[in-house]
């Protein structure tokens, strides 16, 4: 995910007190970067109840920081708030229930361009998906961007993030959930049945679903491809399958 300076200024926390205070007030924080080799003592703690949260810490270089803060001091240390607070598994469960339908959910096996994210939430709301879900680390989060380009749907979806997708998976097919992941050389979504409980699975934009999350997956389905390149855009597929879903269900 490639940040810049017209997404620092609306979803960007710098310096030591401000990421400090949004870690402990419980803020929805996507993750933390910090300077390479920086020891000062107030980082470090903040890094250490960062880590007890479980929100992602990443060392990168004082430039990347400069680049993202432009002229606002940032100290050595940024943070990433969400738009919107995280929802977890059992909000979409829930609200599934309350509908009383069975659940239809998205799964994003390390989506990591916060468009297509934005795009794949905004579809999502659009079809009928009681909720989408994210892993916290290799994965874009709830930015600014990803609130705009999902055209305000984010307010509407719920979004949960977990530690491991494959693990999701498993809870998945253990609470009924049919689990499909899209990708090559799979059954052609056209014969597949969507109409009960089921998640779609949309990997990596350039690698695809990893090979352990394909391995779990109930059916592997399939776009057909008759022009000159193999794949569609990640946004683009799981909009054609969410619809299919939606016809079925």
């Amino acid at each position: 995910m490639k940040e810049n300076n017209t997404e620092a200024k609306s979803d960007v926390i710098s310096g030591r007190n401000p990421v400090s205070e949004a870690v402990r007030s419980d803020r929805a924080i996507d993750k933390i970067l910090v300077a390479r080799g920086e020891k000062n003592g107030a980082v470090v703690g903040i890094l250490a109840r960062a880590r007890k949260k479980q929100i992602p810490v990443k060392e990168v270089d004082r430039t990347k920081l400069d680049y993202i803060c432009g002229s606002t001091t940032h100290q050595g240390i940024v943070a990433f708030a969400a738009v919107k607070e995280y929802s977890s598994v059992e909000d979409i469960f829930d609200y599934a229930e309350s509908l009383g339908e069975a659940p239809f959910i998205v799964v994003l096996d390390e989506l990591e361009d916060p468009h297509n994210l934005g795009a794949i939430i905004r579809t999502a709301e659009c079809a009928g998906v009681h909720g989408v879900i994210v892993p916290k680390r290799r994965s874009a989060g709830l930015s600014f961007t990803v609130g705009k380009a999902s055209a305000g749907a984010v307010e509407y979806m719920r979004v949960a993030r977990v530690t491991n997708i494959p693990s999701l998976i498993d809870e998945l097919k253990q609470r009924g959930v049919w689990v499909y992941g899209a990708d090559m050389n799979g059954t052609d979504y056209l014969s597949c049945d969507f109409s009960g409980a089921c998640a779609i699975v949309i990997g990596n934009e350039g690698k695809g679903i990893s090979r352990l999350v394909r391995e779990k997956c109930d059916v592997i389905v399939s776009l057909p491809m008759k022009g000159k390149i193999n794949s569609l855009n990640a946004s683009v597929a799981a909009g054609i399958l969410m619809y299919n879903a939606m016809k079925d269900r």
